[in-house]
């Protein structure tokens, strides 16, 4: 499904910067889709049939609608972006906003993943090429030594920035902002360096288990939340790099702020009624599958949500002309739930969607 949602993405971009005439949308989605493209090749690529009470035409229109509107969802998000810019958001806000997002993508992976100073991920059966299980829907867990460690080390450099920018605030001194500037750099670089670490140490060697006795294997595959973390935190301090030195340029390309607004408001119009169908979709197929429209599988909650947060986006911008940086605020954290959904939950919560 990344594949689908990477072509998708690539289409919508092209048909919104052909019909609106805004050129420069591809330049926060094209890093969402290299970062797809990026995953694709590190995590499992092996295509297994779905057993036959799933398979209908209704999954491959539950899957396209899904698609269509998370693109569309990933599209408002870039104009959203890029309405801020234009709209003279502070370069330092976006740095604040830029550590929140790296502080809690690696407070996450060590809240849910560090053992003793080292990361517990799941084994892999080199035999059978996919995860290890101690019994049926049992993952067995190893820990690779000291990446905990170097992941606490990187929070603290992704912390620095933040911790400067408020710091510069409360002292009123715009020459601290480059000090936080040099310190995202810095930050960038220990986050390669991890992301490196942690592939050579999760593609050779074998590592103890605190559930079964003797050395297992694991695979960059058998960790998909870790490794999209490791490269989101990358992905997202480029961008703000980016940001930080072509501000000027990017202003110059983008329509007015107000143009921006309405062309978001217009994608989220059209990925909304995607969301829905998408929803409705998937429940006629449900209902066909497992004999229940709904049943509250983590997926089903979640998808549930993110049409809430859209719905609540279009009935504050319609009844209460919400508009300028409330309305971009609310497609922004649209896309957060939308990438939460997508990802998250299929790797963190386990449910009937597990398969995909």
């Amino acid at each position: 499904m990344l594949l689908s949602f990477v072509w998708t993405l690539a289409a919508l971009t092209l048909i919104a910067e052909k019909r609106f005439g805004v050129k420069v949308i591809g330049t926060v989605t094209m890093p969402v889709a290299i970062v797809g493209v990026v995953l694709m090749q590190l995590l499992r690529t092996e295509v297994h049939p779905l057993v036959p009470a799933l398979q209908s035409t209704w999954l491959h229109v539950h899957v396209t609608l899904a698609m269509l509107a998370y693109a569309a969802c990933a599209l408002s998000f870039a104009l959203a972006m890029m309405f801020l810019i234009q709209d003279k958001m502070k370069t330092e806000s976006f740095l604040v906003a830029t550590s929140l997002f790296t502080i809690g993508t690696y407070a996450g992976i060590l809240t849910r993943f560090e053992k003793w100073g080292g990361l517990s991920v799941v084994a892999w059966n080199p035999q059978e090429n996919s995860e290890a299980f101690l019994a049926r829907g049992v993952r067995l867990y190893v820990t690779i030594p000291d990446l905990g460690w170097l992941i606490l080390l990187v929070l603290g450099a992704v912390a620095a920035p933040l911790v400067i920018a408020l710091y510069a605030r409360w002292k009123n001194d715009e020459s601290l902002f480059t000090v936080a500037n040099r310190a995202v750099f810095v930050s960038i670089l220990l986050q390669v360096l991890t992301l490196l670490f942690f592939f050579l140490r999760a593609r050779d060697g074998r590592y103890p288990s605190l559930d079964a006795d003797g050395l297992f294997f694991t695979n960059l595959a058998a960790s998909p939340f870790i490794l999209s973390g490791l490269v989101g935190g990358i992905f997202v301090s480029l961008l703000y790099l980016l940001l930080l030195w072509r501000r000027e340029d990017l202003e110059r390309l983008l329509p007015d702020a107000g143009t921006l607004d309405r062309i978001t408001y217009k994608t989220i119009a059209i990925a909304f009624p995607l969301l829905t169908l998408m929803i409705a979709a998937g429940a006629y197929w449900a209902n066909r599958t497992w004999g229940s429209y709904w049943s509250w599988d983590p997926k089903e909650t979640w998808a549930a949500i993110t049409w809430l947060v859209y719905a609540g986006y279009l009935h504050m911008r319609v009844t209460r002309g919400w508009r300028g940086r409330r309305a971009a605020y609310f497609a922004i954290l649209g896309f957060a739930v939308v990438m939460f959904t997508f990802f998250g939950v299929t790797y963190l919560l386990p449910g009937l969607h597990a398969y995909a």
